[in-house]
């Protein structure tokens, strides 16, 4: 069973939101890099560049973070990817969803390997709590309660077709 959490107008209301609140917490785009965590957190970076040269004129740069080789459960890829240069940026790190902290513990190690930034800043679509690391985000599009037999699921039209957040639930018997 599905049910719809946000659809592509309220995600679009988010994201402007974060934008705003992006800019007015560092007091401008001058320094900023926006880095998206694969694979829906980058096509929300792009969409937050948009944002942010709407409101300033002035678009940041956008970055990928690999996070394959820094992963602590599943490791993968040959080793570090090489960044862009972040030393003394303020960096925004962007995912879809925070969930238990292990992807963006992966992506900050990554990062650091880059460079040393002056901040990282944690924007998600969604946070559905159940951290099993002390990381929090700074901005949030949309806190969902979840047990932890549901999924939060954020549908981009850049990589499914359609703009939506979803939370499911597993039916399946344990």
């Amino acid at each position: 069973m599905a049910a719809r959490i946000l659809d592509a107008d309220a995600m679009r209301r988010a994201l402007w939101r974060m934008a705003h609140e992006i800019l007015e917490q560092l007091g401008g785009p001058q320094d900023l890099i926006l880095v998206g965590i694969p694979s829906r957190g980058e096509p929300l970076a792009q969409r937050l560049a948009s944002f942010i040269e709407q409101i300033e004129g002035r678009r940041p740069p956008v970055a990928r973070v690999e996070i394959g080789p820094y992963r602590d459960d599943r490791r993968s890829g040959t080793g570090p990817a090489p960044g862009m240069p972040v030393a003394g940026k303020s960096v925004v790190l962007v995912d879809d969803v925070l969930h238990t902290g292990r992807t963006v513990r992966a992506a900050l190690d990554a990062i650091v390997d880059w460079g040393r930034p002056q901040r990282v800043l944690l924007l998600v679509m969604v946070d559905r709590g159940h951290r099993e690391l002390p990381i929090r985000a700074d901005f949030v599009g949309k806190n969902v309660p979840t047990a932890q037999r549901e999924r939060v699921f954020v549908r981009l039209s850049e990589t499914d077709g359609l703009d939506e957040v979803v939370l499911e639930r597993d039916n399946t018997e344990e």
